[in-house]
């Protein structure tokens, strides 16, 4: 391993160390899903599975 690499992973640890407490608060402390939240999701995930197919059709 370069010394490029082993500075990488050492960031990585650190940002992993650092950001542990703010983990376990928003796990702790999240919303929960309530009823109609996956109806709230459909509508923009199908306008972006429509744009991808549109796109591709364009494409071909």
């Amino acid at each position: 391993m370069e010394w490029m690499q082993i500075l990488g992973v050492v960031a990585g640890v650190m940002m992993l160390f650092v950001l542990w407490p703010a983990y376990k608060h928003w796990s702790a402390n999240s919303p929960k899903a309530e009823k109609g939240d996956w109806q709230a999701v459909l509508l923009p995930l199908a306008a972006v599975v429509g744009l991808v197919a549109l796109l591709i059709m364009a494409v071909k």
